[in-house]
């Protein structure tokens, strides 16, 4: 047994923001996962938090974006690849307490709960659902759009297309809203 490096895994139902904060101040190896029970036989966890302590390697490292089609070295200014980065890196500045847990169809942004979920899936936009009610904002065809009732990847009930820098632009008061509720 390697007792160099030990983590720290708590699991509970629910965290609050004080427990998300105590445990990025701890300066220690620290899982916060919550669970939730389905059925009987049924349970799902989630990580909602992953701190690394200074000096050791981040599990959670930012990777660099998927590319939404085939490029070769860097993402051109244009590409679909290039609008990832910076959405990615919109959604981390919003707040320390903002990170990335990569699922297997899309990347989440909690901070404690999800307010931001981007598919991984699609070439020709990016798709993302953020918390944000629908109700409070004027949606545009193609461009925005209320998912209640809809099957989808992710959470939320507000699904965003973005196909350019402008369209991230004009999306920010509902990432930002999205941020403020989760």
């Amino acid at each position: 047994m390697l007792w160099s490096a030990p983590r720290v895994i708590c699991i509970a139902e629910n965290f609050t923001r004080y427990d998300l904060h105590a445990v990025h101040e701890m300066g220690r190896t620290i899982d916060l996962v919550t669970y939730r029970c389905f059925s009987d036989s049924l349970l799902t966890l989630e990580t909602v938090a992953s701190v690394q302590e200074p000096g050791t390697a981040r599990r959670t490292a930012q990777r660099p974006a998927r590319p939404a089609a085939p490029t070769s070295g860097e993402p051109a200014e244009g590409s679909l690849a290039a609008l990832r980065e910076a959405l990615h890196d919109t959604l981390l500045a919003l707040g320390e307490d903002t990170q990335q847990v990569e699922r297997q169809t899309y990347d989440a942004y909690p901070r404690l709960r999800n307010f931001a979920c981007v598919v991984n899936t699609r070439r020709d936009a990016i798709v993302m659902y953020l918390k944000a009610g629908p109700d409070e904002f004027d949606l545009v065809d193609g461009f925005s759009r209320d998912v209640r009732g809809i099957g989808h990847h992710g959470t939320g009930d507000l699904e965003v297309r973005l196909r350019s820098r402008a369209d991230l632009q004009r999306a920010d008061e509902m990432i930002r809203r999205s941020y403020e509720v989760a």
